[in-house]
């Protein structure tokens, strides 16, 4: 069996020269933009918006990997539009709050809210989940979550960032329906990874978020960029790089016993600047909360979030 293969490259800040060269070094070390994209493919790039905060919070992908990956790609001859459904505002105000509207419009690329849900089942949960039509519509995905702790899983990487393609009153919903467990919760996250299939996972770890993730954390400069097909080989590795024990993740404790995925280093094959793992990167974990959220919560998020996206437009 062919190894994972895993791609770390060193990028020490956002200037778009040094992020452009990131994510086409990691196009080539994982075979090529073509044997992802095809010309003419509508492409979802689908970031972390999860709230309405600044680039300099680390709170959302920062603005230079989106509008330099959707650059990338119109340049390649593809139609990309970037598209997430935040948990916390609509995709409209936390693409102002990262000023990507503009640039992205020049390059002629709609940012979208992915509402509009549409029932799938998911394979082991047994059960029924409303996925925005536009990311199941969408000919390829590229997932582009930004490296953050989390207060409920430790940290979150590849796997939670397509939680966003659920539409965001309904994600609550499922934090009280599935939240009872960590492995009932993570296997709706698989199952709508798996469900949703990107092609390819890039990691923004230029700056990552440590302390009370995923919102309320502090920034953490580290400098790096990770990217993979393969999820669980990829948190595995950015779990190494900030030196946390991959085996903590719930996510990972998962897919070891659902014997999916690279869950040890010594079965990823890894590519780029590969040294820095030798020397691990600190980042402040975040303390603890209960994952399933309370009834009165759940009903305050989804009162919350219709009057947000009833103000809200689709496309911008």
């Amino acid at each position: 069996m062919n190894q994972a293969k895993v791609s770390l490259i060193k990028c020490p800040d956002y200037s778009e020269q040094k992020v452009t060269a990131a994510l086409v070094r990691h196009f080539e070390l994982l075979g090529g933009i073509d044997s992802f994209i095809s010309r003419g493919d509508k492409v979802l790039i689908k970031p972390n918006m999860i709230a309405p905060r600044p680039a300099k919070c680390a709170t959302q992908t920062d603005p230079a990997f989106i509008i330099s990956l959707a650059k990338l790609l119109v340049d390649y001859g593809a139609k990309p539009f970037v598209a997430d459904s935040p948990a916390w505002a609509d995709t409209l105000a936390c693409a102002k709050a990262i000023n990507i509207i503009e640039p992205l419009k020049k390059l002629g690329v709609e940012v979208r809210q992915l509402d509009e849900p549409v029932k799938r089942r998911l394979e082991k949960c047994k059960t029924r989940v409303g996925i925005s039509r536009y990311a199941l519509e969408a000919d390829k995905i590229i997932n582009l979550p930004k490296l953050k702790t989390h207060q409920q899983l430790i940290a979150t990487i590849a796997v939670k960032n397509m939680f966003g393609c659920v539409s965001g009153k309904a994600k609550a919903m499922w934090h009280y329906k599935k939240g009872e467990t960590f492995e009932e919760f993570c296997t709706m996250l698989l199952d709508i990874y798996n469900l949703l299939k990107p092609v390819v996972t890039i990691v923004d770890a230029v700056v990552a978020m440590e302390g009370p993730g995923p919102i309320r954390g502090n920034p953490k400069h580290l400098g790096w960029t990770a990217a993979s097909t393969e999820p669980i080989a990829l948190e595995t590795v950015c779990c190494k790089l900030i030196g946390h024990n991959q085996h903590d993740l719930p996510i990972i404790q998962l897919a070891e016993k659902q014997d999916c995925g690279a869950c040890k280093i010594e079965n990823i094959e890894l590519k780029g600047d590969i040294g820095v793992l030798e020397s691990p990167l600190g980042l402040s974990p975040a303390q603890l909360i209960p994952l399933r959220f309370t009834p009165l919560r759940v009903i305050k998020s989804i009162i919350r979030q219709i009057f947000i996206l009833a103000k809200s437009k689709r496309t911008y």
